[in-house]
């Protein structure tokens, strides 16, 4: 970008020099070839200002693809860069991608690739040209300092009454893109409730207030650029005017009266121009500044160093998370250990900060107080490219990209086909695929309703798995699968059982009964914790109860050996939902763990 625009700089440079050309030719013209009658003068004079127009020409088209080259760099250096940040922040806040910080690298790029630019590179050359007035007689070059004083005033006036009102324009525009694209994103209980014409309503009170906050800016910014327009054609009359009086009084020839009207033409266009363009130049430095915290983030950014493979030993201490603005502890004080190969079932009520923790526990968001370690290094010190292929990760809501099954599952990287079946035939969903139109090679319209949501979250397992991760974080997998899909998860996590790391929230007993280790969480703290067999009796009553995780990690009791195999939970009926899992093998949490209640007297597990 430096070395590009020293390049534009130089060729304004140059454009500006030549620019004198006209002036200096009629200077010599009414000076020298009207006295004395040279038409040989003249014709010399004719060449050297269609040498010197040629020139401009050529210089003016290269700063004019310059600038377009400047513009496309802008967008191509930031664009990646700012979404990748922004993609970040959206899992933060786990709701609607902001895309404010993308529409400000396009009003970037747009600052760049206006004419405004240009004009901005050309403004100082009116000190030149004002100065060479000068030399012609001073009374011209006051008047032309002057003239150029008022225009620079009206351009700060213009700026101190546009700015408030472009801020809050732009403020208004992005608060109703954000709101059209989240009732875009929610289309489908809109339209089945009813509420497609109350959103469209409230969205058009939305754009009418923009349009009230734009028509003041848009008549503010015409006004002022008819008033610099004419003041500019006043100005050069008057200076003119004031060349003629100098020319009557003998203290000035009229070859300078009509150079000096030419060379402040040219000295006071660049101010016109700015103002002519001071929307998209507004538009472009508040861009800027928004930005300008997520590119010191990026520019200050150094590429971590490589570390060796995580083998899947997780450890968390003191896990505290409390949201942006709110005094309430979603997680309060958790504490856990995984060796490499064990497997954890979380399980507890709806809002007891299940899910959060998980969240916590892959490093995707960071906690307020303690740390995740991954193989003894602290999540949020490894970069996410470098540990991002040794997670799996399943989220509660599945959401597939566009493209194939073959690119989902390989995670939109490069198809690898023996891994992409392997991860497929390890979720137990190779067959499901097969039977899809196209295979592997299925499209999959992410709004479309080619895949059913159990589908969708059986092809999600797969992905997790892609690649061997050494951990493996899934958050209510079973929650929209049928009894065959329910049974082919069991057998993953078998089948993973001892070799990978793996955390499962769930609501039903079914997976608990292929777990290691059990923690419950209430109301963002650990009651129980260890191994999964103490953890059920503890909580039917069998035994004691296990000691809360609300420090360091909890070891089982004193005497009691880890089952290599915990058992399954006792048989019970599935009241309302016989139809969907063997009753033997699917038993509500809420009824295997009678004496688990929250404190509002809800069941432990919906």
């Amino acid at each position: 970008m430096k070395r590009l625009l020293r390049w534009a700089l130089a060729f304004s440079f140059v454009i500006n020099l030549l620019w004198l050309a006209p002036a200096m030719f009629s200077l010599q013209v009414f000076d020298r070839v009207l006295t004395s009658q040279s038409k040989e003068t003249l014709l010399v004079l004719v060449l050297g200002l269609c040498i010197a127009f040629a020139l401009t020409g050529v210089l003016e088209y290269l700063r004019g693809r310059l600038q377009g080259v400047l513009g496309s760099i802008v967008n191509d250096a930031l664009a990646p860069e700012i979404a990748r940040l922004t993609l970040v922040e959206a899992a933060k806040r786990q709701g609607p991608v902001p895309m404010e910080p993308l529409r400000d690298v396009a009003r970037l790029r747009n600052l760049f690739s206006a004419q405004g630019v240009i004009a901005v590179l050309d403004a100082p050359w009116a000190l030149v040209f004002i100065g060479v007035i000068a030399l012609a007689h001073p009374w011209l070059g006051v008047g032309a300092a002057a003239a150029g004083a008022v225009m620079l005033a009206f351009t700060f006036l213009n700026d101190r009454l546009t700015r408030k009102s472009i801020e809050e324009v732009q403020s208004e525009a992005g608060k109703s893109q954000r709101y059209l694209e989240q009732a875009m994103s929610n289309s489908e209980a809109a339209q089945a409730l009813g509420m497609s014409d109350s959103l469209v309503a409230r969205w058009q009170q939305m754009s009418m207030r923009l349009a009230d906050l734009q028509g003041p800016v848009a008549r503010r910014a015409v006004a002022m650029s008819s008033f610099i327009r004419v003041l500019r054609q006043g100005i050069q009359v008057l200076l003119q005017a004031l060349g003629a009086y100098l020319v009557l009084d003998g203290q000035a020839s009229p070859g300078v009266m009509v150079a000096s009207t030419m060379l402040l033409g040219r000295a006071l266009a660049p101010i016109e121009q700015m103002v002519a363009s001071w929307k998209v130049l507004a538009e472009g430095r508040l861009a800027y500044q928004r930005l300008n915290p997520m590119l010191k983030q990026v520019m200050g950014r150094q590429p971590p160093m490589q570390l060796p493979a995580p083998t899947g030993q997780l450890t968390a201490a003191g896990l505290v998370y409390r949201p942006a603005r709110s005094d309430r502890m979603i997680v309060a004080g958790i504490s856990l250990q995984l060796a490499t190969g064990e497997s954890l079932a979380i399980i507890g009520p709806s809002g007891s900060g299940k899910s959060t923790l998980v969240r916590l526990l892959i490093g995707l968001w960071a906690p307020a107080a303690g740390v995740v370690r991954l193989d003894g290094v602290d999540l949020s010190k490894w970069g996410r490219e470098q540990v991002g292929p040794h997670i799996g990760y399943v989220p509660q809501d599945v959401e597939l990209f566009a493209g194939t099954v073959a690119d989902n599952i390989a995670r939109l990287g490069p198809v690898d086909s023996d891994l992409v079946v392997e991860a497929a035939k390890l979720a137990g969903v190779h067959e499901m695929i097969l039977g899809l139109p196209e295979g592997y090679d299925t499209e999959i319209d992410p709004h479309a309703a080619l895949l059913s949501p159990g589908q969708r979250q059986r092809i999600a397992v797969a992905r997790a798995l892609f690649g061997s991760p050494r951990l493996v974080v899934m958050d209510e997998p079973n929650s929209n699968l049928d009894g065959a899909g329910e049974l082919a998860l069991a057998e993953t996590l078998k089948q993973l059982r001892g070799n990978t790391t793996v955390i499962v929230v769930t609501h039903r007993a079914t997976l608990t009964a292929h777990v290691d280790k059990i923690l419950v969480v209430e109301a963002g703290r650990a009651t129980h914790f260890g191994p999964a067999r103490d953890v059920l009796q503890a909580l039917s009553g069998g035994a004691r109860p296990m000691p809360a995780g609300g420090g360091p990690a909890v070891a089982p009791p004193q005497g009691v050996s880890r089952p290599a195999a915990p058992a399954a939970p006792p048989s019970v009926t599935y009241p309302g939902n016989e139809a969907s899992t063997p009753a033997a093998s699917n038993p509500p949490m809420a009824q295997v763990l009678p004496m688990a209640r929250s404190a509002s007297g809800a069941g432990l597990l919906n």
